[in-house]
């Protein structure tokens, strides 16, 4: 942390995935001012893939990210099998379903026991030597241990079909590459019940924590913005009960508004005219806003939380329970909840939608059949759109192509990116009502800062698509607008 009394300066966040920083300006009388919460890479994945085979980018794209590599090969693959007109196989639809809800597994382990739990098990203001990994070893072993194993879990599966556990290769335009052996599927079946039962014991971690800060919890970081997710599309529901369904792998996107009420549901290809781009000339980090409304009007989140609030149920029974539970915090407003801390809580409701779900295509037959592609022609579409949710939000791939298959467009728009306007609404809501004396500014207060963008589980390294390590910056200016003090957090 960096603070020369008119500014304060958090660089870089800690506890989250890329790079980023906060700036705390302060008018002059030293109190804030205004914020902004920085993505300082470049990001430039959509430019040098001009040229290259279409074919190419489900093996590219997941280099964006060694988080995220899965949900960037899945949407990537299915904006492919457009371009090619596949209808792929059930046995394929269902193992890349598979190695999606195994992604969805291993990384929210990630983030709420490695990247979040600190916080909310020692307290926003303990000391950063305990409110860490470490910390959690040593006075909450069992449940380090466990997270540890959940997310392990996860990565064999993804490993089991992609051959690595980080940047896998199994789904190709058309089809999966491979499938399971009847000793596989029995083997993670064997685990799953202990996975399901310490899922169930974080949740009940979480529900502790946001019942004993149940003021704290409504006021922190709290912004109404509309919901977008993926959910079962209508027309394919053979019953009535299973519409609006939670959809994470395929599905139709649905964007709910604050009040509650589905302002949209449309397909994939027509992402671009519901979903523009705003740029600030502060962060490489585009400000996407639903356009119907404008920006930043048409501001909306996504990931965890925004797919509980715009799905009207969750087809697994333990998931579905626990979400009527959940709702139970949005009786007064419509059965929406808008409390950012309640990210924690939904991520680990879908934790355990996405092992209910292993739990049903392990024991499908189809996961280990050999018809795993679909026959191709020589016609090749235009471009296409792949659209899947990645465990922090909806992940949007559109690729053009020219007559031999070379790209000549590409535009990724990255979950993180989706909640850009949320995120830095909620830090600087978080700074007015803790920094009240710019010139001191404690460590927790900082702490409180960073768990806002921890909430949302960032990835900046795929909203960004650069090299390097992980900061967060925050910057204090003064209504000049001339930096005060530079805080980072290592």
């Amino acid at each position: 942390m960096e603070n020369n009394g008119k500014t304060i300066v958090i660089n870089p966040v800690s506890r989250v995935e890329g790079h980023g920083k906060i700036t705390v300006h302060l008018d002059d009388k030293n109190a804030v001012d205004s914020v902004q919460f920085h993505v300082t890479q470049f990001r430039g994945f959509e430019v040098f893939t001009h040229g290259r085979d279409f074919r190419e980018m489900p093996i590219i794209t997941p280099r964006i990210c060694g988080i995220c590599p899965v949900s960037h090969h899945l949407a990537s693959v299915k904006a492919c099998d457009e371009i090619i007109g596949a209808d792929i196989t059930t046995a394929a639809y269902k193992l890349r379903e598979i190695m999606h809800y195994a992604q969805f597994v291993q990384s929210h382990a990630l983030s709420f026991f490695h990247l979040s739990s600190p916080d909310l098990l020692f307290g926003f203001d303990a000391d950063p030597k305990t409110r860490n990994v470490a910390g959690l070893v040593e006075n909450h072993p069992e449940l380090a241990v466990f997270g540890v194993s959940l997310r392990k879990y996860g990565q064999e599966i993804i490993k089991t079909l992609g051959d690595k556990k980080i940047h896998p290769w199994h789904s190709i335009p058309g089809g999966v590459t491979k499938s399971l052996t009847m000793e596989e599927c029995e083997k993670y079946l064997k685990e799953l019940p202990g996975m399901i039962a310490g899922i169930e014991k974080a949740i009940g971690i979480v529900k502790e924590f946001l019942l004993k800060n149940a003021d704290l919890a409504k006021r922190y970081a709290t912004v109404e913005t509309g919901y977008m997710g993926l959910v079962q599309k209508t027309y394919c529901c053979d019953n009535e009960s299973d519409k609006g369904v939670l959809a994470l792998y395929d599905g139709i996107v649905r964007i709910r508004g604050a009040n509650g009420r589905v302002i949209d549901e449309f397909e994939s290809y027509e992402y671009a005219n519901k979903i523009g781009e705003h740029v600030e000339p502060w962060s490489y980090l585009k400000f996407p806003f639903y356009r119907a409304f404008g920006y930043p009007q048409g501001a909306y989140r996504v990931g965890p939380l925004a797919r509980v609030n715009a799905c009207d149920h969750i087809s697994t029974p333990k998931a579905n329970e626990e979400l009527k539970v959940f709702r139970e915090a949005g009786k007064d407003s419509n059965g929406m909840v808008h409390y950012t801390l309640y990210y924690h809580y939904a991520r680990l409701i879908e934790t355990l939608f996405a092992a209910e779900r292993l739990g049903e295509l392990l024991i499908d037959i189809d996961v280990c059949s050999n018809d795993l592609h679909c026959p191709q022609g020589n016609e090749l579409y235009p471009e296409g759109v792949g659209i899947v949710e990645a465990p922090r939000g909806t992940l949007i791939h559109h690729y053009k192509v020219d007559e031999r298959g070379a790209i000549t467009a590409a535009n990724l728009i990255v979950a993180t990116g989706h909640n850009n306007i949320a995120i830095n609404r909620g830090v600087e809501q978080v700074a007015r009502e803790f920094i009240t004396d710019g010139t001191n500014v404690k460590e927790g207060v900082l702490n409180r800062m960073e768990h806002v963008i921890r909430c949302y589980d960032p990835c900046l390294s795929c909203s960004t698509h650069a090299l390097g390590k992980m900061p967060l910056e925050l910057d204090i200016l003064s209504s000049k607008h001339e930096v005060l003090r530079t805080i980072v957090q290592e």
